[in-house]
């Protein structure tokens, strides 16, 4: 059994959102809702090595490898040498971006406000098929046998979430269960954290959690590699389509390095290559890089945020 989330279900709780700030160290004079590269050589920064980030949904040991051919492509088109960061957290890899030490990166759905907000991020990219199709959606699954056949089957059962910063994994799940169910984790049912995304998915076809929300992108990479089989999960939501991955630059870098990371992304070979190999999986397939901006395929996202009365708060 599958519903689709309806847009109109974030309506009561946009309408007493706060506002989505910048941190006042960027700014945005342009109104792209993303920070501006500084006018002031002094605060430009030209890194060798360049640092680079996979957003931390799963083993960061596998992604290493998968990102590898692309990121010796990055090293010849910039000409420096970049260097894969296995981060374990969203925190852990915005406060990375903020502090300095991490200049490209892919940032989750969900977080990708707080490191626009917080830490400078310019998204550019998102992984979308040849012909442009891109996105997943946020399922809330369970196990066969677990007596949990619809939605309102969760009260008084656990549900787990990833992190509070995921979009498929906390937000939009939670905006859902209050807005159009009526139910509110600690009041109706027992909300855990697994951290990621991949700990959810297993720990649900071990049986661990009765029910878990999730990212069905991952789930799909995960089945396609054998880690969990279909038949171990049962999916009892399927929610609207929202964008993946968005893959971009600290604001900060000097224009002609800012120039030469989108030529990487966007001259990548992706032909019998790992990142193919690893995302084709998906549906639709990720098989190129195709240019967004944040403030446009990120509207639906800052929606959920608005609804779920998230504030930017950047420390």
């Amino acid at each position: 059994m599958t519903i689709r989330l309806l847009g109109a279900l974030l309506v009561l709780g946009m309408l007493a959102a706060p506002a989505l700030a910048m941190d006042p160290r960027y700014t945005d004079a342009n109104g792209d809702m993303v920070a501006d590269t500084p006018t002031d050589p002094s605060q430009l920064i030209d890194p060798n090595p360049l640092i680079f980030a996979y957003t931390p949904v799963e083993d960061p040991s596998v992604y290493a490898k998968v990102w590898e051919g692309f990121l010796e492509h990055m090293e010849t088109v910039t000409g420096r040498k970049v260097q894969f960061f296995p981060v374990q957290s969203n925190a852990a890899q915005i406060e990375a971006m903020r502090a300095g030490r991490l200049h490209v990166a892919g940032f989750n759905t969900g977080s990708n406000p707080l490191a626009v907000n917080c830490a400078g991020f310019v998204p550019f990219a998102i992984m979308a098929s040849k012909d442009g199709a891109y996105g997943y959606e946020m399922e809330i699954i369970t196990y066969p046998g677990s007596g949990i056949e619809k939605i309102e089957d969760l009260k008084g059962k656990k549900l787990a979430f990833t992190a509070e910063t995921s979009n498929s994994g906390y937000k939009a799940p939670s905006a859902l269960l209050r807005d159009k169910f009526g139910l509110e984790a600690g009041r109706d049912f027992e909300a855990v954290f697994s951290g990621k995304h991949d700990n959810s998915i297993i720990g649900v076809a071990n049986k661990d959690y009765p029910a878990a929300a999730i990212a069905n992108s991952v789930m799909k990479r995960m089945m396609a590699r054998g880690v969990v089989k279909p038949e171990q999960i049962t999916t009892i939501y399927r929610s609207q389509t929202f964008p993946t991955t968005g893959y971009g630059y600290v604001y900060n870098l000097t224009p002609a390095l800012q120039g030469k990371i989108k030529e990487a992304f966007f001259t990548f070979d992706w032909e019998g290559s790992a990142l193919l190999k690893e995302f084709q999986s998906a549906e639709p397939p990720q098989e190129t890089f195709i240019p967004i901006t944040y403030k446009e395929q990120w509207a639906v996202v800052r929606d959920i945020d608005k609804a779920m009365n998230v504030s930017y708060t950047c420390k």
